[in-house]
């Protein structure tokens, strides 16, 4: 399964959205206040479209799709949440066509976040699906 998963994860990163594509370009390089995001990320069972590992915070871009699918995004939030993430969502027109308000709620978000004391290495902390962060 989690190769399976990590597969995918590298299939959705060669083939991300238009949206994606703008807010990752503003996302990556430790360009906002120096923090570090990966994208299509695997966490436990599902995989994350942005994550601050450092400041448990999540970002999600969400396109049409998401109306008909509420529920699961709501169970998965919820399971992300229980694991001590902090979960953003915005719609793909909201990133392209406002995304300096995107990159503010983004920034505010992690000023208010605690910072993470000690991240898990390969094979071990939360559900398992984390990576060695040098990778």
């Amino acid at each position: 399964m989690t190769s399976n998963l990590t597969e995918r994860a590298r299939n959705l990163r060669s083939n991300m959205t238009d949206a994606e594509r703008c807010l990752w370009k503003h996302l990556r390089q430790r360009q906002i206040a120096g923090y570090r995001f990966r994208r299509q990320m695997p966490i436990g069972s599902y995989i994350v479209d942005f994550v601050c590992l450092e400041r448990r915070l999540i970002v999600e871009v969400d396109g049409g799709q998401h109306q008909e699918q509420q529920a699961y995004d709501i169970r998965r939030d919820g399971w992300l949440v229980e694991q001590g993430f902090q979960v953003l969502r915005f719609w793909n027109n909201e990133v392209l066509n406002n995304s300096e308000g995107v990159l503010v709620r983004i920034s505010e978000a992690l000023q208010k976040s605690p910072p993470t004391p000690a991240l898990p290495r390969k094979g071990g902390g939360i559900g398992g699906g984390f990576e060695e962060l040098g990778a």
